[in-house]
């Protein structure tokens, strides 16, 4: 166990500075192009969750936007406490956002929904579409507390400068369907 997480610590060492350098060089514009591209097929997903960015994250607002102008109802994830996996709180463009744990943004108020969809942030990811996020295991939990509930679709969304030849993983760590960048799709 000691050794897969310091794997995991310097991978995600390297990922945070790959996704570093590739921040602010204006790739969020075609990673989102590629998103809406990836998600109209899945065009039964209603409620989809994305997130608000933080650090250097690539910014999902602009799909974000859109999705919310085509009907969808759009969620993003609100930390309950540790070890315990994500709500999903409804977001629209207009809805007043206040500060939430880790400095992301998360609406002042609204109901709590179940996605059909997740899109998810991460620290890196491989070709086999499995994530290293921060560390919390956030995600890996909410995918499998939705599961019980009905089938999600996750898809992750990055720079493609976070890819990895293998990201380290242990039995809890979830697989993604598909991580979305500005260069590609990534299937599983």
């Amino acid at each position: 166990m000691k050794h897969i997480a310091h794997q995991k610590a310097a991978a995600r060492k390297t990922a945070f500075a790959n996704r570093k350098d590739a921040f602010g060089q204006g790739y969020d514009e075609a990673a989102n192009r590629n998103l809406l591209g990836h998600l109209a097929l899945y065009p039964d997903a209603q409620v989809i969750s994305a997130y608000m960015p933080i650090r250097t994250e690539v910014s999902p607002i602009a799909a974000m936007t859109i999705l919310h102008g085509q009907g969808k109802r759009i969620c993003v994830p609100v930390i309950q406490g540790k070890a315990m996996p994500l709500k999903f709180q409804e977001w629209t463009p207009e809805v007043e956002m206040v500060e939430g744990p880790f400095g992301a943004a998360v609406p002042a108020g609204g109901a709590y929904l179940i996605p059909d969809l997740v899109i998810a942030p991460l620290v890196a990811f491989d070709r086999k579409c499995y994530r290293l996020g921060y560390g919390g295991g956030f995600y890996d939990r909410s995918f499998q507390e939705i599961e019980v509930q009905k089938p999600v679709i996750g898809v992750g969304f990055a720079f493609s400068a976070q890819e990895l030849a293998k990201v380290p993983r242990e039995k809890t760590d979830q697989q993604l369907d598909a991580v979305v960048t500005e260069r590609e799709v990534v299937l599983r």
